[in-house]
């Protein structure tokens, strides 16, 4: 069973770009896996700019 994803979810996808939770469920679902598979948590360092 495929996961239903428009070709703009795809190509946001290749271009790490933002997409939505359920799209990430739908492809968990089709692999079998669980979010974490999927899914990598990145810290952005932000630094506080003074005025």
């Amino acid at each position: 069973m495929p996961a239903k994803m428009s070709p703009n979810t795809i190509a946001k996808l290749g271009k790490n770009e933002t997409v939505s939770l359920d799209i990430l469920v739908r492809i968990c679902e089709v692999l079998d896996c669980d979010i974490g598979d999927v899914v990598e948590v990145v810290k952005i360092n932000m630094t506080t700019v003074e005025k």
